[in-house]
């Protein structure tokens, strides 16, 4: 069976991507896999990436620059017919990053959108995913809000808190991922379980400097445009040892930043070598680029997009700043190949290695207490 899917708040194509590399054939002969049926994503720069990487043509007319609050969701002709749908709404009002609004946010009705194409045209399976933060959010209210509507609209829930760097990526990044088969089939037995971790020792881990240097990038490849930084930022940086931030004490008290109130850890920080980076962000200003573990430079894009497992071929449109949000907003594609593929194990009845989901995280433990509680529940 092929999937036909539907994609909300696409981003530059992660989850699409994965999607496209994930297929087999069962050992009756039968081909099992995705096939993109639309997508929506409000950001003229970010549709472009994701018409000519996944679609291979710019002038695709399935995926739809709009912002979702004004999508007519409800034109079955056009998005009708659907047996998946992945969307990872906005994460700005949940990252431990962010303010952590959660429900007071801006982006927190987001949610609503898929809950609405899940109660219109009920496909047969979801994946939602969203940062780790989220679960405490409002103190734990916010991740029952959502996972209640979730099912509500006829599914299943499994949520789980998915380490990719135990799935082979080479990055700390941490995150919620809902999958929900509806209800009807279920009850048929179709059950999804969390693949298991492929690297799910420190030892196993995939490194920063495996992932940027073996092999080394291709001196043509796209977005590789290096940073010019300003005299003093390079003087500060040839202090900063491996691993640190601009905070080391090693730093001369004349190039140290003045800076009052919280000192992010993430300011002017190195990769470390032998270890898999910290989390690829999208947005901050000055000193939150990434920086190399030995060179006196910001990442550049390209060694970004690496850490988040996009192949070197992998073209993002826009200038460096769009191109840099784009890919810290993406979903690693090696990370959710991992998922789809389980998922579509899970429906043609194939055997694959799983783990228990996050016990806390589920919604018959979590529907048992308040949102107080859940806060406490929740924490890693």
């Amino acid at each position: 069976m092929i999937f036909r899917t539907a994609e909300l708040f696409a981003g530059p194509g992660g989850g699409a991507y994965a999607a496209k590399n994930s297929h087999f054939i069962d050992k009756n002969g039968e081909e099992w896999g995705f096939e993109h049926a639309w997508a929506n994503e409000y950001d003229p720069d970010t549709v472009e990436t994701y018409k000519l990487n996944i679609l291979n043509n710019p002038d695709a007319k399935t995926v739809y620059c709009e912002d979702v609050r004004h999508f007519n969701l409800d034109d079955d002709e056009k998005l009708g017919n659907i047996d998946a749908l992945i969307f990872g709404f906005p994460c700005n009002d949940y990252s431990v990053v962010g303010k952590h609004k959660g429900l007071d946010g801006n982006y927190v009705p987001l949610y609503s959108y898929g809950v609405h194409v899940l109660r219109r045209y009920q496909p047969k399976v979801f994946v939602a995913e969203n940062v780790g933060g989220l679960t405490s959010a409002n103190q734990g209210e916010a991740f029952i809000q959502i996972l209640k509507a979730l099912q509500e609209s006829g599914y299943t829930l499994t949520p789980n808190f998915y380490k990719f760097e135990q799935y082979g990526v080479p990055q700390m990044r941490h995150r919620i991922i809902i999958v929900g088969i509806r209800n009807d089939l279920a009850e048929k037995g179709i059950k999804f379980h969390v693949p298991a971790p492929t690297t799910p020792n420190p030892s196993d881990y995939k490194t920063a400097g495996e992932a940027l240097n073996e092999p080394p990038i291709p001196t043509d490849a796209p977005n590789n445009e290096k940073t010019h930084h300003n005299k003093r930022t390079v003087e500060m940086l040839k202090y900063i040892p491996e691993g640190g931030n601009a905070w080391s004490l090693s730093i001369p008290e004349e190039l140290r930043l003045n800076v009052k109130g919280a000192k992010l850890s993430n300011i002017y920080k190195r990769l470390t070598f032998d270890k898999p980076s910290y989390t690829v962000t999208g947005s901050g200003g000055g000193g939150t680029h990434m920086y190399h573990w030995k060179e006196n430079r910001a990442l550049t894009n390209r060694e970004r997009a690496r850490l988040q497992t996009f192949p070197d071929d992998y073209v993002f449109i826009g200038g460096k700043e769009s191109v840099r949000r784009q890919i810290g907003m993406a979903i690693p594609p090696k990370g959710m190949k991992h998922i789809l593929m389980a998922v579509l194990k899970t429906f043609a009845g194939e055997e694959y290695d799983y783990v228990e989901p996050t016990e806390r995280l589920q919604p018959e433990v979590l529907f048992k207490v308040s949102g107080s509680e859940v806060a406490n529940l929740v924490k890693h």
